[in-house]
């Protein structure tokens, strides 16, 4: 087992760790990153599913110190599989840091993966459709989307309520950002490695706003970006973690894009 410390996206120190013996590991033309918080539950069928995709990805595990034993269980994964890397970091940080120290652990290596799949790990997103987002990326696109709202997209489980509240946030956040897309607030995306090297430095989001931050980057670069249909299934196992501070951070950035440019 391999580990080294690193610096992380505000200076704090990340830990790696893998079964290589060091980062100098074969290349992966695909990564797939997967921020963690409590997923205990979940990681061990998850890295076991995308496995059997047969793509040959690099899986990031990026745990914020989860108190569950997530990162131990992804440990226990690394013994058994050659591909993993296990970044661990010192407390709860943020899906946009955590994405971020991703993507630069990532661009370090000296192979980068050309595709980088983020994705969240509590089985709202299908791992069967990791295919097709690599797929629409290959035709030469930069971003792509994977879309709870284009035709043939479909949300199993949320209430109205929240469903309403979805939509109005995605009307909002697509019109602030200048691009007539059904769904920028979706975490299911494929990212070129061309696209992530040229826009990473301006990536700043803490938390869920990432989402919005790298649609707009990709606008003002005039990189391609497209949506393909996913079903989203609401978390089959445990608690929603999305905080009141989150939401608030989401709000903040949507009004500092529009007013602020």
């Amino acid at each position: 087992m391999f580990t080294k410390s690193v610096a992380g996206d505000e200076g704090y120190a990340i830990h790696v760790s893998n079964s290589f013996g060091s980062l100098d590991h074969k290349p992966h033309s695909l990564a797939v990153l997967l921020p963690t918080y409590c997923e205990a539950e979940n990681i061990e069928s998850l890295v076991r599913e995308i496995q059997e995709l047969n793509l040959d990805p690099l899986i990031v595990v990026i745990d914020d110190s989860s108190p569950d034993g997530t990162s131990e269980m992804v440990t226990r994964l690394q013994e058994k599989y050659g591909n993993i890397l296990l970044v661990l970091r010192p407390t709860k940080l943020g899906l946009g840091t955590a994405i971020t120290d991703g993507f630069r652990l990532l661009l370090s290596l000296p192979n980068p993966p050309d595709y980088i799949i983020t994705m969240d790990a509590d089985y709202s997103h299908n791992p069967q459709d990791i295919r097709k987002l690599v797929q629409s990326a290959q035709r030469g696109y930069d971003l792509v989307i994977g879309s709870r709202y284009c035709p043939g997209g479909e949300i199993i489980g949320w209430d109205f309520a929240r469903l309403l509240i979805s939509r109005c946030a995605n009307l909002i956040a697509s019109t602030v950002v200048g691009m007539r897309l059904h769904d920028c607030t979706s975490g299911f995306r494929c990212y070129t490695s061309r696209y992530v090297k040229d826009v990473l430095e301006n990536l700043h989001s803490q938390t869920y706003e990432i989402q919005i931050e790298t649609v707009k980057q990709a606008r003002a670069k005039g990189f391609q970006v497209k949506e393909v249909p996913i079903t989203f299934v609401n978390r089959k196992r445990g608690k929603s973690k999305l905080t009141k501070n989150e939401v608030q951070s989401f709000l903040s950035y949507i009004v500092q894009t529009r007013f602020c440019g």
